[in-house]
């Protein structure tokens, strides 16, 4: 880096091939991006994946061999080349080019022929490859033969090769064995044979494999316990920082970015970008001519992650109202206050990973916790769909989303309808769905994002969701019930949904009146009869007894047996005795709910 800091993997990268760990390197992640690299003239530069590996393994042990799909096999300098260019006649021939050369003097007719095909065949190899990625991979593998074979105990080439290929998963994309084209079948094939040769595996020559993802690499490849994965993370505030300070020191001074803060703030806030990303920032800002401000480096860092993680997968949501428009749930919105809120906030050992929300629909689950999303003031991300139609897209955009929470400095993750998102990990389920659960749930717990990403799931179906899920080290640490309001709570309610309509103060016979006509009702039909009421009086207002008479026209659809259902498991799933009606409740109640439900179920009611 700029800075002098070496990120990780390449330090691990290196450790592996000189080590001998593997010979065949698979580099995911943040590959597309553009990475520092020293230069002569001292300044360094920031140049794509490829060229950072080729400035780095460009040493005098290693001939560097990149192949780029539907491109040539180049080699990085003529005479390296040329030295793979003798080695492949010897292998071919038992002779080097000189000896080569004589020995067609001496011959003559078919022999001559012969040697002549001999000479040029490594040429036509190259030429012939250009556009057959067949026949590029084969030749590649050739090549690494050539490489370890030993004439009068000595090899035929001094040097070992790192050979680069890039976007390897178009080469060998994965897909049922039966459904792909014969000639990604002969690739695969090639690939298998190649890095599960004991040769190659024992010798000096490696091959390193650019994709984004490994689930994009068919899987008899990326599954080879011969092949191992390196990450490219994207960049951490560092990284970020040391890009700005090295962009910003090249510029003249009158030409230098105009930020609404420091440099520092502007690293912190483009978390989630690229270093690609941040540069088309910077060089957007200077065109302009103007200053660069925090909301539109926000609004950069929003499109940048849906476009990497996809529109129909993320959304980023940014809640206006706050508790204090929170009507009701007055024991709720203070357990939050004093004791969610702050633990969400930290970073430390006493951080949550989450929590998940439970209780009937139409209770204010997701009203409740936009607020407090708000209150929060971080990122927040809606998790809208993180399945994909496509065979094996599944894991790439968990693949994404996670690269993109790890450089995030904090999230909340904000997940609706969680019983559907995330689905069982029985034998029963599918092996997509089992495997995106399991990865889902080893993020939650994983200590590396502890305190930086905060998973709040939503559900009316609590039991549903995987009881690995629910258990505590992941969401299970806090599940909060969400119940219909009762007592002064409802109370509250009755006093919202008439507010605007209702001419002078209610009184107590009022109160009394409106408790009764509004029997059974919970959160979203009071506020779709605040809603119906306001639309009767228009700009007047009307009577108590007018307010009963539009209530008493309306009927609640028949979704009381669920929501009781609902109810209940809300109510057994609880984590904090605090949460409960009765903070008393004693066993022999909760067996009473355990009966409810299982009555409840033998009816049908799910």
């Amino acid at each position: 880096m700029a800075s002098g800091n070496t990120p990780t993997f390449w330090q691990q990268a290196g450790r592996i091939l000189n080590a001998g760990q593997s010979r065949s390197l698979l580099f995911t992640g943040n590959v597309d991006d553009l990475f520092f690299v020293e230069t002569e003239d001292g300044e360094g530069a920031y140049v794509p994946l490829v060229q950072a590996l080729i400035r780095r393994w460009s040493l005098p042990k290693y001939i560097v061999v990149v192949y780029e799909l539907n491109g040539p096999i180049r080699f990085i300098r003529e005479e390296e080349r040329e030295h793979v260019r003798d080695a492949w006649l010897k292998w071919r021939t038992g002779l080097d080019a000189n000896e080569l050369a004589i020995k067609k003097m001496l011959s003559m007719g078919r022999a001559k022929a012969d040697l002549d095909l001999a000479n040029q065949a490594f040429d036509e190899n190259l030429r012939r490859s250009v556009g057959s990625p067949t026949l590029a991979f084969e030749v590649l593998r050739q090549m690494c033969l050539c490489s370890r074979t030993e004439l009068d105990g000595r090899p035929i080439l001094k040097q070992d090769l790192i050979i680069i290929i890039e976007a390897a998963d178009m080469a060998m994309p994965d897909a049922p064995v039966p459904q792909m084209p014969d000639a990604d079948r002969q690739r695969v094939s090639i690939c298998q044979d190649w890095f599960a040769d004991p040769g190659f595996s024992d010798g000096g020559d490696s091959v390193v494999l650019i994709t984004e993802s490994r689930s994009l690499i068919h899987h008899r490849v990326s599954q080879l316990p011969q092949v191992l994965e390196v990450d490219v993370p994207s960049p951490d505030v560092d990284a970020r920082k040391s890009f700005i300070d090295w962009y910003e020191g090249r510029l003249p001074k009158k030409e230098k970015t105009d930020l609404w803060g420091s440099r520092d703030d502007l690293a912190v806030s483009t978390a989630g970008l690229s270093i690609h990303a941040l540069r088309q920032l910077l060089k957007g800002a200077g065109y302009r001519g103007k200053s660069l401000d925090r909301d539109e480096v926000i609004a950069k860092v929003e499109t940048f992650i849906k476009s990497q993680v996809g529109e129909d997968v993320v959304e980023f949501k940014k809640p206006a109202h706050t508790l204090e428009n929170v009507i009701g749930f007055t024991g709720l919105k203070t357990f939050l206050a004093e004791r969610l809120i702050p633990r969400f906030r930290s970073s430390g050992p006493d951080a949550l990973p989450g929590a998940a929300v439970c209780g009937p629909i139409g209770g204010g689950k997701t009203f409740i916790f936009e607020a407090v999303a708000a209150e929060l003031d971080m990122v927040v991300l809606v998790l809208k769909n993180i399945r994909s139609q496509w065979y094996g897209q599944t894991d790439v955009i968990f693949e994404r989303l996670r690269r993109v929470l790890v450089a995030l400095d904090k999230v909340l993750i904000f997940v609706d309808e969680a019983d559907t998102q995330f689905g069982q990990v029985g034998a029963e389920a599918h092996s997509t769905e089992r495997r995106l659960t399991g990865k889902i749930q080893a993020m939650m717990s994983d200590t590396q994002l502890r305190g930086k990403v905060i998973w709040l799931l939503m559900t009316a179906r609590i039991h549903l969701l995987s009881p690995d899920i629910r258990r505590p080290g992941r969401v299970g640490d806090l599940i909060i019930p969400v119940l219909d309001p009762t007592g002064e709570d409802r109370e509250m309610f009755l006093r919202w949904m008439v507010k605007p309509v209702i001419k002078g103060t209610l009184r107590a016979a009022d109160i009394e009146s409106l408790e009764a006509a509004t029997e059974g009702f919970y959160s979203a039909a009071y506020a779709s009869l605040r809603s119906e009421l306001k639309a009767r009086a228009g700009t007047g207002k009307m009577t108590v007894e007018a307010a009963i008479e539009v209530i008493g026209d309306y009927l609640s659809p028949d979704i009381g047996p669920a929501r009781r259902y609902q109810t209940l498991q809300a109510l057994m799933n609880c984590s904090r005795r605090s949460l409960l009606p009765d903070p008393e409740v004693t066993d022999e109640e909760r067996e009473g709910w355990s009966q409810e439900i299982r009555a409840l179920e033998a009816q049908g009611v799910r």
